[in-house]
């Protein structure tokens, strides 16, 4: 029994350090009544203003795909990236449909992220 306690700790040490690793720009999210987990591999933050940042670095919306195709080159496991898309409240739905499709054409799963109710 003991031993389960221990892997159950050992689980909640690695997601409190994994969340805590995960920048996310201190700005109002949208809110939502479901509650999904998902791996964070890529972070698409979008502004109000339309100014995309991945991963915390500032890219041009014109160049968003191929950014992202250059950070799957470093990737060894594309098949499980997830990218979370991180957007303020009142940005434009245009800005996150270029994200989401973006991932549909690169075979990427995407995640809307949200603040609970």
């Amino acid at each position: 029994m003991s031993s389960l306690t221990d892997i159950i700790f050992l689980l909640l040490i690695f997601f409190m350090l994994t969340s805590t690793l995960v920048r996310i720009q201190p700005f109002p999210l949208p809110k939502s009544d479901t509650k999904t987990v998902a791996a964070t591999s890529l972070v698409v933050v979008i502004e109000k203003s339309g100014q995309h940042s991945i991963n915390n670095k500032i890219i041009p919306a014109r160049q968003l795909e191929a950014e992202i195709r250059n950070i799957l080159d470093g990737m060894t496991t594309i098949d499980q990236t997830v990218v979370t898309i991180v957007a303020e409240v009142g940005t434009s739905f245009d800005y996150v449909l270029k994200v989401m499709q973006v991932a549909n054409k690169l075979k990427l799963k995407a995640i809307i992220a949200t603040q609970p109710k």
